[in-house]
């Protein structure tokens, strides 16, 4: 499939034929990479994407402990209220 470069503003794009988008999964942001002189569009991950599970799986290890122990600050001393 061909497509033209169109002017949008000071920059240039492409128009993407809507069923060419849903083919893909593409939706509201994409990653572009230049791999061996091509172009690559491919469908961004959610931000945190698998954190979730990667948790449970630490907390299933018994592997989610606190890297370094907890510190007071002058908030601790000064400013916090039991």
């Amino acid at each position: 499939m061909k497509a033209k470069i169109v002017r949008i503003g000071n920059s240039k794009g492409i128009r993407l034929p809507k069923p060419l988008l849903e083919q893909v999964g593409l939706v509201d942001e994409v990653d572009l990479e230049v791999r061996n002189g091509e172009l690559i569009i491919s469908p961004s991950d959610p931000v945190r994407a698998g954190w979730r599970e990667a948790a449970i799986s630490l907390a299933e290890r018994k592997e989610d402990a606190l890297l370094d122990a907890p510190m007071p600050t002058c908030f601790d001393a000064e400013e916090w209220e039991w």
